[in-house]
């Protein structure tokens, strides 16, 4: 494996914020009008040389090779993000091991092998090799990694922008996204629960966490490769889910792929009425003779954000018969993230290749299912055209971008159409159509039979067992919620996640979460966020107080917030405030309005404040009810009953453990 140790995909960057491409190059953030001029120029050039190389044949097409980026999840011991990447790629090996955008994330990049042979035995066998020296690395910390798509205990708080990656290039970029959209980032999932927030910074794209696999083609199969890609990401992203929570909500099943696209949206909301594309896309057509037909929509479509700062003469390169690097097309194309990405580069003998890099498998939940993954997905890209011609003379492209959507929102459940007309249960097509056609196509490249046999075999047992990633995250969920706190449950989520992923056992073997896996709980570590009513029953302060009074009756609740127009909080209305006014009050009750009796101006507390903050403030106070303000909006409330739900999951922690954690 060192021999191609050259020959990693280090050049192209990895995905919007990757470290891989703005530390290889130097780059910075267009400014102005002449820096804008100048790059526009070289990347249309760099363009140009591109077609001029296709022509002229000058790409390596020997020997087609596989790669994959490996995301990682740091946690501390009580499963939260921990934001300590810096500490550890202070250990690890920087040729492997890079930053991403938060400090709770890193990444290790794979050596290319020959798509052939034992390829996925080494692949998997350097993988585990470069864990292996992470789990080192994060013992010595006292923290640990997981493999997850979206980590199920991310907190809001946790994605402020003191934990963004300290260096440079990832603030400037940053800034120059949020200057680009000129507002607060928005997010709207809908799955079986609703999540509708905004966000000040592009940091939510952190939440993510994936593993990139990579496939070098020949430029002339590259627009039917591409097409395949298109069409084949449905299946694959129903059968690799591993996404459904975040913040603590039931989303997508895959919901990496909505968040993803939200968190970096540049769109301002009146230009989506133009069909503006988001710089994180699908597609919108087929393509037909090129991989340039993508480079060009993408320099028509998105405007530049990054120059680079090193000057290439590619022409002077190019007439000298060598490879140029083509470095401003390389960055531009860094900064527009389709599902499945362009990607050029230089081999080891000094050709250029090109790559189809696929952006939609989640990281986890273990190795052995990533190289399935991988597996199934290289699988079809080989075997699809040993069955069908172009999936672009049977399929309208339009129904393979709502078949993309379907999969994200369904996983295992979805129903997309297929090549012969009709709509058919993904799982069924898997079973069926896809994983014969898979096996074919890996048989074509004279993979190990063994390791065809291995890993697809994964793949058909998870969709007989309807049990991917993401269908153990939520049946664990609804099991462990008929009995635990919120925060017990994604504890037990993340602390069992980890222990299977240690065991090497497949997501289709593993038993659902339970209580029991929740060992630990450190209450100083729990912050209101995590623990505060959202489900808010509210009232204005012109309503009637018999409607906030027969409204707390009904619900059963102590304490009422009171919030004007804009949501903010001003004022609090408690049941003890009403009965002394029903046993006092001397005036016509009717005409009483919620305003006079509030309690103006409340306590509140924030939610990035801990347990402990929130419970002394009660105290010190003698208030039984805390009212959670951010930004001057009302988002939550804290009461004796929260406190007490809490209490009960710690005694529940100390009668299985016999210890709570300090």
């Amino acid at each position: 494996m060192r021999q191609n140790r050259n020959y990693r995909y280090l050049a192209t960057g990895s995905d919007f914020f990757t470290s891989n491409l703005m530390g290889s190059l130097n780059v910075k953030v267009v400014k102005t009008r002449s820096e804008l001029n100048q790059f526009t120029s070289n990347l249309l050039r760099d363009v140009h040389l591109l077609e001029r190389m296709i022509e002229e044949n000058w790409f390596d097409t020997d020997q087609m090779h596989i790669g994959a980026e490996q995301e990682f999840c740091l946690i501390d011991k009580h499963f939260k993000p921990a934001t300590r990447a810096m500490d550890v790629l202070k250990k690890l090996d920087k040729s492997f091991f890079t930053t991403e955008l938060a400090k709770f994330n890193v990444e290790a990049n794979l050596s290319p092998q020959a798509f052939k042979g034992s390829c996925f035995t080494d692949l998997e066998s350097e993988l585990r090799a470069l864990i292996s020296q992470l789990s080192s690395a994060c013992s010595d910390l006292d923290i640990e990694y997981v493999l997850t798509g979206i980590l199920p205990t991310l907190r809001k708080h946790d994605l402020s922008f003191e934990n963004l990656t300290p260096l440079d290039r990832y603030k400037s970029l940053a800034e120059a996204i949020y200057e680009m959209r000129g507002r607060d980032f928005e997010l709207h999932l809908k799955g079986d629960d609703e999540l509708d927030l905004s966000f000040d910074s592009v940091m939510l794209e952190a939440c993510n966490t994936s593993f990139q696999v990579h496939l070098q083609v020949t430029p002339e199969d590259f627009a039917t490769k591409y097409n395949i890609a298109q069409l084949v990401t449905a299946p694959v992203i129903s059968a690799s889910a591993n996404s459904p929570l975040l913040f603590g909500k039931r989303l997508w099943h895959e919901s990496r792929i909505g968040l993803f696209q939200q968190s970096i949206d540049t769109r301002i909301t009146h230009e989506h009425f133009r069909d503006k594309s988001p710089r994180v896309m699908f597609g919108k057509r087929w393509i037909k003779d090129s991989v340039c037909e993508l480079y060009k929509e993408d320099i028509s479509r998105f405007r530049v954000m990054l120059m680079n700062t090193e000057v290439e003469d590619c022409e002077a390169i190019f007439n000298e018969g060598k490879t140029p690097k083509l470095r401003s097309l390389n960055i531009h194309n860094s900064t527009v993230y389709r599902w499945n990405r362009p990607c050029y580069g230089i081999s080891p003998n000094g050709k250029p290749h090109l790559r189809i890099e696929n952006r939609v498998l989640p990281s986890g939940p273990t190795v052995i299912d990533e190289v399935a993954n991988a597996a199934f997905w290289l699988g079809l890209m080989n075997g699809y055209s040993l069955q069908y011609p172009d999936p672009s003379e049977l399929l309208e492209f339009q129904e393979v971008k709502s078949n993309f959507h379907t999969s994200a929102v369904n996983g295992l459940n979805a129903k997309i159409r297929w090549v012969d007309g009709e709509k058919h249960n993904v799982s069924e097509l898997i079973l069926n159509e896809l994983l014969p056609m898979a096996k074919s196509g890996l048989q074509a490249s004279e993979v190990d039979s063994h390791d065809i046999d291995r890993l697809l075999n994964v793949i058909e047992r998870r969709v007989e067992k309807n049990q991917n990633g993401s269908n153990w995250i939520r049946r664990s969920h609804a099991n462990l919620s008929k009995d635990g706190t919120k925060e017990e449950v994604l504890l037990s989520i993340v602390s069992s996640a980890v222990k299977n992923q240690r065991r090497h056992l497949p997501v289709h073997e593993w038993p659902l979460a339970d209580l029991d896996h929740v060992r630990e709980l450190n209450p100083s570590t729990i912050l209101v966020e995590e623990f505060m009513n959202t489900d808010l029953f509210t009232i204005r302060p012109e309503d009637i107080l018999e409607l906030v009074a027969d409204m707390m009756d009904w619900q059963n609740v102590r304490y009422t917030p009171v919030e004007n127009q804009k949501g903010q909080l001003v004022g609090l209305v408690s049941s003890r405030k009403i009965l002394r006014h029903f046993r006092s009050a001397k005036s016509d009750k009717s005409n009483v309005r919620v305003k006079d009796i509030m309690i103006k101006d409340p306590l509140t507390v924030s939610p990035e404040e801990t347990v402990y903050e929130a419970m002394m403030t009660m105290k010190k106070n003698n208030v039984g009810c805390l009212p959670v303000v951010k930004n001057n909006q009302l988002i939550g409330i804290v009461t004796e009953r929260e406190f007490l739900n809490l209490t009960s999951t710690i005694l529940k922690i100390i009668n299985r453990t016999g210890k709570v954690n300090e």
